[in-house]
């Protein structure tokens, strides 16, 4: 049951699932289609409602409205999952709450909803398939609901009125940006509508590719690059899905581009330019390299110089790490990119986090993990030489040592290398446990445990994190590039490795007093033991 106190609502531009409310300043979810998308959440996550589906549904209650101030809602159809009653038809929302609530009570119930298995999240890669090719396999609640409606009605008036519009979708890890991307790319394309997707993650575009068009070439296709745009047509496109968009760079041409092809246009000017509706998906915190420049202010910016409407929709409910918003938070504070200092870390049952005093401990938890099921990977930052080459027939060298562990880097390129995935799979092939992979690897995508070493590069000393410049042996920090943006880029890296897990988060530094600091945080109430390790 959904509570309003809005005493009146309408349509936004004509579009009933969207609603403009006087207390909002961006429109909000039609209440029909927010309980109706409760409720097959539920169903599809609650192992107990799934096998009673019949058992459950939705209505909104609008206390405060008279019918006549409501009137817009009604054009969304409704059904069992999702009812709408005003205050004016407060009689009629008693009789419909008796036909559904037992007089006997119910705490049997109850106990049975409570105790039903939760069926996992159904991961981005694994449906991606069905997603693009056949029906829409996600179900989009609130905010998300919103940001796929707004895309949608900007496309439907540049194909009425030969109309341009700039859509953003922000949010941070696991709100479901690419999700919302994935359900969009599927409905457009069952439409019959010229969209295409594009980031600037090559693995995340290989796996798409490889995943997604496993049998038809065209799906493949629709899987591009954010520089794949820099002689394309002008509005050539009606949709340009740009997933991971804090990754667009300043400009597309490099050592490779011929000197024909270096307009020096902006990159972000060329993914505007290619398409009726651009939709931009980002999170700014996820920003790791230097060059990268997609936040909301640039695309802003860049929209309002050609003189397009740019409209923002913020995402905030967390479906990653266990849909905990208290372990993103505890996240950004340990890290200082957002103030308030760091806090201990408080169980909220959402989420696990723990920390080991050893890489062995860190990988026998992990196995663990995976001995019952759950899916597990282990990252770092890049704070040990890669190699790049491995002659064939041997196996991948052992480039991350830590005292007498080690383990090699995920591979690099796009073959296979004695068993091991190519870089692009690295995250969803089941392969890919037993090397240690990078935040350029492991960004943009999920598994069940994640497993992250901190490096020398990100140390606590006394009261704050320092950052070691020289302990990163990533080679995009060049000496030129200054120490502030090297401090926040260090600091991003480990934000995306933290954040890739959607059950729980093993920490491990090889530094001793930061795992100290560490061990404080995430179990303040123990004995701390310093470890050399």
């Amino acid at each position: 049951m959904e509570l309003k106190q809005w005493s009146q609502a309408q349509p936004e531009d004509d579009d009933p699932l969207r609603c403009r409310v006087d207390a909002y300043a961006q429109p909000v979810l039609n209440p029909i289609e927010q309980v109706r998308g409760y409720c097959d959440y539920l169903v599809a996550f609650n192992r107990f409602l799934a096998e009673h589906p019949h058992r459950i549904a939705g209505v909104a209650y609008l206390h405060n409205a008279t019918e006549f101030g409501a009137v817009g809602l009604y054009e969304v159809e409704q059904s069992e999952r999702g009812r709408l009653f005003t205050a004016e038809r407060r009689g009629e929302f008693l009789e419909y709450l008796r036909s559904k609530l037992s007089p006997e009570p119910g705490a049997s119930a109850a106990d049975e909803l409570l105790a039903a298995k939760v069926q996992p999240s159904k991961q981005l890669i694994a449906v991606a398939a069905q997603e693009v090719r056949e029906r829409e396999q996600f179900v989009l609640l609130d905010e998300q609901r919103v940001a796929y409606e707004t895309v949608l009605t900007a496309v439907r008036r540049a194909r009425q009125a030969d109309h341009k519009e700039v859509v953003v979708v922000t949010g941070g890890p696991g709100t479901g940006k690419s999700v919302i991307a994935l359900s969009l790319l599927g409905e457009l394309y069952r439409q019959g509508i010229a969209a295409l997707h594009a980031t600037g993650s090559q693995s995340f575009t290989k796996t798409m590719r490889k995943v997604a068009g496993a049998r038809r070439r065209e799906v493949q296709d629709l899987f591009k690059y954010f520089n794949s745009f820099m002689t394309a047509e002008r509005n050539g496109l009606d949709v340009l899905i740009c997933d991971e968009a804090h990754r667009i760079r300043e400009t597309s041409a490099n050592r490779y581009t011929r000197a024909a092809e270096r307009t020096g246009k902006a990159q972000i000017d060329e993914l505007i330019d290619a398409a009726r509706v651009p939709v931009f998906l980002l999170d700014q915190h996820q920003v790791v390299r230097p060059g990268e420049m997609g936040t909301v202010e640039e695309i802003e910016t860049a929209a309002a110089e050609k003189g397009l409407r740019c409209r923002v929709v913020s995402l905030d409910s967390q479906f990653r790490c266990g849909g905990s918003d208290a372990y993103l938070r505890w996240v950004l504070r340990l890290l200082a990119l957002e103030p308030g200092g760091v806090v201990d870390w408080e169980p909220d049952g959402k989420v696990g986090l723990e920390v080991v005093d050893s890489p062995q401990e860190l990988e026998a938890f992990l196995t663990a993990r995976r001995a019952e099921g759950y899916s597990a990977r282990m990252s770092a930052g890049y704070c040990w030489p890669w190699t790049k080459k491995t002659p064939p027939g041997q196996a991948l060298p052992a480039d991350v040592t830590i005292g007498e562990w080690a383990r090699p880097w995920n591979v690099f390129g796009e073959r296979a290398v004695a068993g091991a995935p190519p870089a692009a799979l690295w995250a969803t092939d089941p392969a890919g446990f037993g090397q240690v992979g990078c935040v350029y690897t492991a960004q943009g995508f999920e598994y069940d445990w994640s497993g992250v070493i901190l490096g020398p590069d990100l140390v606590w000393r006394d009261d704050r994190w320092v950052v070691d410049r020289a302990a990163s042996k990533d080679p995009v920090f060049k000496k030129s590039t200054p120490e502030a943006d090297v401090d926040r880029l260090i600091r991003n890296t480990y934000k995306v490795l933290l954040t890739r897990g959607m059950v729980g988060t093993v920490l491990y530094s090889t530094d001793a007093e930061t795992r100290t600091k560490l061990r404080s945080l995430i179990h303040p109430h123990e004995a701390v033991t310093v470890s050399a390790v």
